[in-house]
């Protein structure tokens, strides 16, 4: 079978699914891209304001290389496309006893700034986590991020080769456990406690090896002009280029088989015709049922249990008064362990670190409207979502105004997205928002790969290994394609049911029965 014949659908315009279909598409395959939403982006997303369209999703850009390398591959430059400013100030940190610190593009700004914050112990401190993070980061990413699968071998030969890694992985500890060891002062373990979050997890039950995220981080911030989601539409407007057809307003409700093949995808729309089915969505879809009984197997209880954490998101402009923000800002909770034991009991935390994205920083004087995002960890659980708006709406901006910040106007509800209403943007997933929990030593095995035990059905998005984040579930989207072409070009020597080799096991759960269609 040629590219030129292989008929592809794909559920879910995330940037997951994005990356894939332009990949494709430039590789000559008939690929249709279904999406219950309007516009590409899934998590990506936008909403309108005062000050214009304002991100209400992620925020923050890193390892851009993966970005750039995309565009490449398909005969582009990524700075032809999206305008990217590399930020000097990588967030901006505070704390309620007055305490503030700034972490910089510049490794030596960042070790002078920890060092008048907190003295010249705490900067040598920061020297030794910071070359770990390096080491972990170094050593794990071809074996893990690089690869379709993780390689369990691959690992194991270097830490083999590297003894001192076993130190590094920290394996017997926690994040917060690690970081207790190697910060004397609480507010810097508090502050690198929080990378787990990143991925959706606390840091008193994720691996310690998650320090490894600060490397990433420290490699360089970008800020996308004109929000996150213009990356999302610069790639979708390429794979339309490339013959990719797009259907937006579009839910998958099954997808169907004929002989014991996938045949297409059912959607509200009408049936599109299929050998191959990319699934761009939380893994958990597939295994309640979402998309009918055929493809339940292929993902497995352990692939998507425990769920990952929400989030109450404000996205909204206004004019900000009274503390000196960057891009990226930090305000931390008095106590984190208050913090994350609420979360582990499916409850609001009290004490919570909000964090503040001022999309406008920068390019706006600072007494004019701006827009802004705000975040807070949430449970994924459904609860009563009228009540928790008022609750956080309270909580957050009392909390700001004891740090001396406020805005005008005060954003209201409707600017404010709940847990529920994630769940309902994105079926089955709960409202978790990065698929399953970073939690437990071997989290990083658990997740789904791109490949299933069905032929011709893969997986791809935050939810799937390597996991979550923009350029994780980028990297997904590329291993996905990569499986499907190379599938492909053996389908057409053997019969689907004895191809050779390279088909990995999926994993997930079961719930309600609503339909998927919305990429991660």
């Amino acid at each position: 079978m040629t590219t030129s014949q292989a008929k592809i659908v794909i559920i879910g315009a995330g940037i997951a699914g994005l990356a894939a279909a332009l990949r494709l598409g430039h590789a000559g395959c008939d690929v249709t891209l279904v999406d219950m939403h309007d516009a590409p982006g899934g998590k990506m997303r936008q909403v309108p304001s005062a000050a214009g369209p304002v991100d209400a999703g992620p925020t923050v850009l890193t390892m851009r290389g993966i970005f750039d390398r995309l565009f490449h591959d398909v005969g582009e430059d990524l700075a032809d496309h999206v305008t990217l400013t590399p930020l000097p100030t990588l967030a901006r940190h505070f704390w309620d006893d007055g305490t503030s610190l700034d972490l910089m593009a510049d490794p030596e700004a960042s070790l002078a700034n920890v060092r008048v914050a907190f003295g010249p112990k705490a900067a040598t401190e920061f020297v030794a986590f910071s070359a770990r993070a390096k080491r972990l980061f170094e050593a794990f990413d071809a074996p893990m991020m690089q690869t379709a699968a993780p390689d369990r071998m691959a690992v194991t030969r270097k830490v083999l080769a590297n003894p001192r890694l076993i130190a590094d992985m920290a394996p017997h500890k926690s994040l917060a456990g690690m970081l207790r060891s190697s910060f004397t002062d609480p507010r810097l373990a508090q502050l690198f406690g929080r990378y787990a979050t990143y991925v959706g997890g606390s840091p008193y039950q994720s691996p310690a090896i998650l320090s490894l995220i600060w490397q990433a981080e420290a490699q360089g911030v970008w800020a996308v002009t004109g929000g996150m989601q213009r990356l999302a539409q610069a790639i979708a407007t390429l794979a339309a280029r490339r013959g990719v057809q797009f259907h937006y307003n579009t839910r998958a409700l099954r997808i169907t088989r004929q002989g014991g093949r996938i045949s297409g995808v059912e959607t509200t729309t009408g049936h599109f015709a299929s050998n191959t089915v990319l699934f761009n969505g939380d893994p958990r879809a597939l295994a309640t049922g979402l998309l009918g009984v055929g493809p339940q197997p292929v993902v497995k209880d352990s692939g998507t249990e425990p769920r990952s954490l929400s989030a109450y998101v404000h996205a909204f402009a206004a004019i900000p008064h009274g503390v000196d923000l960057a891009h990226h800002t930090l305000f931390f909770g008095h106590d984190p362990k208050a913090e994350f034991s609420a979360l582990a009991r499916n409850q609001m935390p009290v004490d919570a670190s909000l964090y503040l994205c001022a999309q406008d920083h920068g390019s706006v004087a600072p007494d004019a409207i701006q827009r802004f995002e705000i975040i807070m960890n949430a449970p994924a659980v459904l609860r009563d979502a009228e009540k928790e708006k008022a609750q956080c709406q309270k909580l957050i901006f009392n909390r700001f105004r004891q740090f001396g910040l406020t805005f005008n106007p005060q954003p209201g509800p409707d600017c404010l997205t709940t847990p529920q209403g994630f769940a309902a943007m994105f079926p089955a997933s709960l409202g978790s928002l990065y698929g399953r929990s970073p939690h437990g030593m071997t989290a990083a095995f658990k997740r789904p790969t791109v490949r299933t035990t069905m032929p011709g059905l893969y997986l791809a998005g935050g939810g799937v290994h390597p996991g979550a984040g923009v350029p994780m579930a980028t990297l997904c989207g590329q291993h996905a394609a990569a499986a499907i072409l190379n599938d492909l070009s053996l389908r057409s020597t053997y019969p689907l049911a004895a191809m050779p080799g390279g088909i990995s096991t999926g994993s997930a759960i079961a719930a309600p029965k609503p339909s998927a269609s919305s990429g991660s």
